[in-house]
């Protein structure tokens, strides 16, 4: 089993092993991950962080060995805390990182970084509060930044940054914490599942106080939450319709 991790800002994830094929994820400055299958030009590779899968060129990652690869793997993530930042490298060149990137491999990448970081869990009231840092961030299929990113790379990156794991997709996440029976019970930082005309979970977003929530379509935007689900002021009409509330922390 070969080993890699991300020297670079915010590389793409692909479908398949293509520029041209859909961008299903984004993979941040440290993280790590399992090459599961390797070709000419692209590498198959499964995340450490919530075993994610997909396609990477190989002229954007660096590969390390299995004893790294398990080091950072067990540590708790050091991750930025800043929108935007630089590590250097040994030759003295700037590499811009974004918020959310792991600080774990600097020493095996023989970078620095000298800005902000975080390395433990905080409150659940700070959910919120660090959601807020991606408002109006651009809505992007497969996004991770806030230069572009989708519903649940929204909430798995505000967890994140919080010091918890979420799976990547709506879906996924779906499975994990507690489901409540109603919205009266929920608190700041719970999720709201929405589902399809087909029942199948497509978007999510975290519940704020007053019956609002913050959710990524379009950009990250607030919006009212009742019990059929988001309710867009600007459109006067339920854009969401809910599926179940789920208690993380």
């Amino acid at each position: 089993m070969l080993y890699g991790i991300c020297n670079l800002s915010i590389v793409p994830l692909r479908c398949e092993a293509a520029d041209t094929s859909e961008l299903v994820s984004q993979v941040l400055y440290g993280d790590v991950f399992k090459i599961i299958e390797q070709r000419k030009n692209w590498s198959k590779i499964r995340l450490a962080f919530d075993s994610y899968e997909g396609w990477i060129d190989n002229k954007q990652y660096s590969q390390i060995n299995e004893e790294n690869y398990k080091l950072i793997s067990k540590e708790t993530p050091n991750l930025t805390t800043d929108l935007v930042e630089f590590i250097e490298d040994q030759n003295k060149q700037l590499f811009p990182i974004t918020i959310g990137s792991s600080l774990n491999g600097l020493s095996i990448l023989n970078h620095k970084y000298d800005g902000n970081s975080i390395a433990k869990k905080e409150k659940k009231s700070n959910i919120v509060k660090t959601a807020f840092i991606f408002l109006n961030a651009p809505y992007l299929w497969g996004g991770k930044t806030p230069f572009g990113i989708d519903c649940s790379g929204f909430t798995q990156m505000t967890y994140k940054l919080n010091g918890y794991k979420l799976l990547r997709d709506a879906s996924q996440q779906a499975t994990q914490g507690e489901a409540l029976s109603f919205i009266e019970e929920s608190e700041p930082g719970d999720l709201a599942f929405f589902d399809n005309n087909e029942g199948t979970i497509t978007h999510v977003g975290i519940i704020m106080k007053d019956n609002y929530i913050i959710h990524a379509h379009g950009k990250v935007r607030i919006d009212r939450l009742d019990h059929s689900g988001i309710y867009n002021v600007d459109k006067n009409t339920h854009t969401h319709k809910l599926r179940v509330i789920k208690k993380i922390i």
